[in-house]
């Protein structure tokens, strides 16, 4: 039976896709087309990019389909940085870019998290594989302890866009504890502040794979805060944060006078 909609709440608008802000990036760590199929029959409408982590396009026999699948649902499929990133090291990025656009990816990630890579190189390779896709350039190391990233991350942001980048990601990784967020998974502010000063945050994907770290973007910038690394499973219940469906940021969604005693 076919869902009827509830319409009895005033809830922010959600513009469709393709959307110009309010972009949910998904980080696939390797599930399978049952799985991905559940996913987009619950939300398909709610996902922009679909990220294949780390190095797992390599070797997932299931890829083809994956990839068919989320172009039948209108979903952006993106190599994760890892993978062009060992292939850069040695000596393959244009092998990978080319067997990428083969396999049915519409966007890169471009980063140097992994491998050591000047910022001249990272521009490099952002502007070569701006040719055939969308690159989202990512900043920021992998490993915790990441020493002044809001000294750093600010020029290496303007410089990706300037080499050809879509977007920039602040790096969070899976666990939310390095880049964006501080070892126990707090917001770094001052990164995330110098980062927005410099560019915008429309122009920014924040990996936010913890759901007190979604909604403290949506507390800060609102429903359309673009926020990437979100489990596959987690996408509706991010999609209630950015509406005030969620104890989180309901009271974001509340009328003034709720919950007030009136003025004597």
């Amino acid at each position: 039976m076919d869902r009827v909609p509830p319409d009895f709440l005033d809830i922010p608008p959600r513009p469709g896709k393709p959307r110009p802000a309010g972009i949910t990036h998904v980080l696939d760590p390797g599930i399978g087309p049952a799985v991905l199929a559940d996913v987009l029959a619950a939300a398909a409408d709610l996902i922009d990019i679909w990220k294949i982590g780390w190095g797992t396009a390599y070797v997932d026999r299931t890829l083809l389909a994956k990839a068919a699948a989320l172009a039948e649902a209108g979903v952006d499929l993106c190599l994760g940085g890892t993978l062009l990133e060992i292939a850069w090291a040695r000596g393959r990025a244009e092998e990978c870019l080319v067997w990428a656009a083969d396999t049915g990816f519409t966007h890169v990630e471009v980063s140097r998290g992994t491998v050591a890579m000047s910022l001249a190189e990272k521009g490099r390779l952002i502007t070569r594989a701006a040719r055939s896709f969308a690159v989202l350039a990512e900043v920021g190391s992998k490993t915790p302890g990441e020493p002044h990233p809001a000294r750093h991350w600010p020029a290496e942001c303007r410089a990706d866009l300037d080499a050809g980048a879509d977007l920039v990601v602040t790096e969070g990784r899976q666990s939310g504890t390095v880049g964006t967020y501080d070892e126990h998974g707090r917001v770094r502010a001052d990164v995330v502040e110098a980062v927005v000063a410099a560019v915008g945050h429309t122009r920014v994907i924040f990996e936010a794979p913890r759901a007190a770290q979604q909604a403290w973007f949506v507390r800060q910038f609102g429903p359309g805060v673009n926020l990437g690394n979100i489990a596959p499973g987690e996408v509706l219940g991010l999609e209630t944060l950015r509406l005030g469906l969620r104890s989180d940021t309901a009271d974001l969604a509340l009328p003034a006078q709720v919950g007030t005693e009136p003025a004597c």
